[in-house]
C-alpha cells in the first residue's frame, strides 16, 4: 500500500511516543531529527508541513541549499565535516553531530569566535570500533573534552554514535555503551560552562527503539520517513 509522507510522519510521530511509554519515558524527551540528506528541497517542504521540525544534513552543500530555502526549520549536520569546511555551517547548524577530532573542535572554535556565537556540537564517539564509521575512542575523549573546556565558543551538548547494521542485540549493546560513556563523562567532568552531555543521538530507521529504550535523545530517521517502500 502507497502512504503519503504525512502519514509516514504520522506514524514514527506515534511509533516513537509508544516506544517511550513503554520504556517509561516521556515522548517529549525524544526528537525526531529526519534525515533528508536523499530527498529534494519540494520534500522538505512537504516535511515541514507535514509537521517535521528538524532536518538531517551530511554534506554541506546540500544542508547549506536547504536552510537557505527553509530557515524555519532547526537544520543539523549529521556528517562527517573537514575542518576547513566548518565554516560553512558554524552559525547555521542548531548542533553538528560529528565533531571527532581536534583540529576540527579548534576550527569550529575559530569561526564561531569570529561569528561571535556559540556553537552547539555533539562529539561522536564510536563504540563499536568499525572502521568505516566516523568517532573518537572512548579512551580518547576525555582529552578532546578537557580541550573544549578552553572553548568558549563551543558548546558540547552530548554524544553521538552509530550501530553495526543488521544486528539489533549488537545495536542495543553499542547504544548501551554510549549511554555508560556519557554518565562517566558527566562525573568525571561535572558542570562545566562548554560542557552539558545532556544528549544522546543515536538510532536510525532500522535501531530507533533500541535508541530509545538505552536513554537516546535524538533519533535520526530517514527512510521511515521518506521512502513509500520502507
Amino acid at each position: 500500500m502507497t502512504t503519503t509522507l504525512k502519514q509516514r510522519w504520522d506514524a514514527t510521530v506515534a511509533d516513537v511516543a509508544e516506544i517511550c511509554r513503554a520504556c517509561g519515558r516521556d515522548p517529549r524527551e525524544v526528537r525526531i531529527i529526519a534525515v533528508s540528506k536523499t530527498v529534494e528541497p519540494p520534500v522538505v517542504a512537504q516535511a515541514i508541513e507535514a509537521g517535521a521540525l528538524d532536518f538531517g544534513e551530511n554534506r554541506t552543500q546540500p544542508f547549506n541549499e536547504k536552510f537557505a530555502l527553509y530557515p524555519q526549520a532547526r537544520w543539523h549536520l549529521i556528517g562527517q565535516l573537514q575542518s576547513r569546511k566548518a565554516k560553512e555551517v558554524v552559525g547555521k547548524a542548531c548542533l553538528i553531530h560529528s565533531l571527532d577530532r581536534s583540529s576540527l573542535l579548534q576550527a569550529v572554535q575559530k569561526e564561531a569566535a569570529k561569528q561571535g556565537c556559540v556553537q552547539e556540537v555533539l562529539v561522536e564517539v564510536s563504540i563499536s570500533g568499525e572502521e568505516s564509521k566516523g568517532g573518537i575512542a572512548p579512551a580518547a575523549l576525555p582529552t578532546l573534552l578537557e580541550e573544549a573546556c578552553a572553548c568558549p565558543n563551543v558548546l558540547v551538548r552530548g554524544l553521538m554514535t552509530m550501530a553495526p547494521a543488521g544486528d539489533l542485540d549488537e545495536a542495543r549493546r553499542v547504544f548501551e555503551g554510549l549511554r555508560n560513556v556519557k554518565e562517566a563523562m558527566q562525573a568525571a567532568f561535572g558542570k562545566r560552562d562548554t560542557i552539558m552531555l545532556d544528549e544522546l543521538s543515536m538510532g536510525m530507521s532500522q535501531d530507533y527503539a533500541q535508541a530509545i529504550a538505552e536513554g537516546a535523545t535524538m533519533v535520526r530517521i530517514g527512510r521511515r520517513i521518506f521512502s513509500a517502500e520502507f
